[in-house]
C-alpha cells in the first residue's frame, strides 16, 4: 500500500518544479510590507510590556504570549532570508537575516546553514539529529540498555520535549557549533561567536538603558514562550503519525516533502501570525517559495496538497503521545503500541 501511494504521488507530480516556479520569485514590496507589519507591532508591544510591569505581571504575561508570535513572524522572516527566498538580493537577505537574529537570539547564518542540510536530507534516517528533534526507532529503542532507554523516555516526556529542551536549544545549543557535517566550514562557525558577541553587546546596552531587571523579564519570557512555539511546530510538522522516515537508500525528496511534511491547518490568524510556515509540505518541495507565497501556492494547486498529511490544532495534540518510528509499520507509534507489540513478539 505503502508502496502503490509513493508510485503515485511521483506519478501525478513529476511535474512539480514545473508548477512551483512561479512562485518563488521574491516580491520587495510583499516583503516591505510584512517587516511592517512585523517589526512595529513587536517593539510596540515589547514597550507596552515593558510600562505594564508597573501595572500587573499578568498583564504582562499576557501581552508577552501575544508578542511571542510577532517574535515567531520575525524568525520567519530571518528563516525566509537564510533560505536567500524573501528578498531577490543575497546581501540584502543577509543583512535583513542577521538584524531579526537579534530579536530570535538563533544565530543567522548557522543555524540557516543547519536548516538548509535539514531540508536536503528531510525525512533520511541517517541524519534526522540535524535540524530536527532527534528520535529513535523501534529498533533502536529495542537495542538500547535500560539506562539508555531512559534517557530517551525522560527526553520524550512533554514537560521536558516542550519546556525543558527549548530552553537547551536556545541558551546552549545556538551558542556553541555543536552540528558537524559535510560542508559545515568554519567560517560559519565563527560568525555564530561573533552573532553571539553582538547578542551579548546589544543586550547588556538595552539593560543598562532600560534596567537589567526589566529587560531581562520581559526578553526572557520572550524568549521563553518563542522557543515553546518553534519546538511545537518543528514537533508536529515532522514527527506526526504518518510521517515519512527512510534509509538514504529508499529515501525520495518529493514524497518526503508531500508525506513527511505536514499541511499544519490553523485558523487564519495563527497562520498569520506563525508566517504560513504551517503550509510545510509547500516548504519543504522549495524553500526558495518566500512565505508570503505559500498560501497562493497552495490554493491554485491544490494537487500538492492532496497526499499532504492535514493537522489542525486539535488533531495535532494527539502527535505528543507518538514516541518511536515503526520501520515495519512506516509510522510513528506509542508506548502503548509499542509494549503490546514486543509482548506479542512483534516489536521489530
Amino acid at each position: 500500500m505503502q508502496l502503490e501511494l509513493e508510485k503515485e504521488i511521483k506519478e501525478r507530480l513529476a511535474n512539480w518544479k514545473s508548477i512551483i516556479a512561479k512562485y518563488q520569485v521574491p516580491d520587495t514590496k510583499k516583503a516591505i510590507i510584512q517587516m511592517i507589519n512585523t517589526f512595529a507591532p513587536y517593539i510596540a508591544l515589547w514597550a507596552l510590556m515593558y510600562f505594564s510591569l508597573s501595572w500587573s505581571i499578568w498583564i504582562t504575561i499576557a501581552l508577552g504570549f501575544i508578542n511571542a508570535f510577532f517574535l515567531v513572524r520575525i524568525f520567519i522572516i530571518q528563516h525566509d532570508c537564510g533560505h536567500q527566498s524573501f528578498l531577490g538580493s543575497q546581501k540584502l537577505n543577509n543583512i535583513i537575516g542577521l538584524i531579526c537574529s537579534f530579536f530570535s537570539s538563533i544565530p543567522y547564518k548557522y543555524w540557516a546553514k543547519v536548516h538548509n542540510h535539514h531540508h536536503g536530507h528531510t525525512g533520511q534516517l541517517e541524519q534526522r539529529d540535524i535540524g530536527d528533534i532527534d528520535f529513535l526507532t523501534v529498533r533502536e529503542y529495542k537495542n538500547r540498555t535500560w539506562f539508555g532507554r531512559l534517557k530517551y523516555r525522560i527526553f520524550r516526556m512533554p514537560i521536558v520535549l516542550f519546556f525543558i529542551a527549548p530552553f537547551f536549544y536556545f541558551t546552549v545549543s545556538n551558542r556553541y557549533p555543536f552540528m558537524k557535517f559535510k560542508g559545515m566550514k568554519l567560517k560559519i562557525k565563527w560568525s555564530q561567536v561573533r552573532n553571539n558577541v553582538l547578542l551579548l553587546a546589544i543586550y547588556t546596552g538595552l539593560a543598562l538603558v532600560l534596567g537589567w531587571q526589566k529587560f531581562l523579564i520581559i526578553q526572557l519570557m520572550l524568549i521563553a514562550m518563542f522557543s515553546v512555539i518553534a519546538f511545537w511546530f518543528f514537533y508536529v510538522q515532522h514527527q506526526h503519525e504518518e510521517a515519512y522516515n527512510q534509509w538514504r537508500k529508499n529515501w525520495d525528496f518529493l514524497v518526503a516533502s508531500v508525506r513527511g511534511a505536514t499541511y499544519y491547518k490553523l485558523p487564519k490568524v495563527f497562520q498569520w501570525l506563525t508566517g504560513n510556515i504551517g503550509i510545510h509540505h509547500i516548504h519543504h518541495l522549495s524553500a526558495r517559495i518566500p512565505n508570503y507565497n505559500l498560501e497562493k501556492c497552495m490554493k491554485e494547486n491544490p494537487i500538492l496538497t492532496q497526499y499532504a498529511n492535514i493537522l489542525t490544532f486539535r488533531e495535532s495534540l494527539k502527535c505528543m503521545k507518538y514516541k518511536l518510528w515503526d520501520e515495519h509499520r512506516q509510522r510513528m507509534i506509542s508506548w502503548k503500541e509499542f509494549y503490546q507489540l514486543e509482548k506479542k513478539k512483534l516489536a521489530y
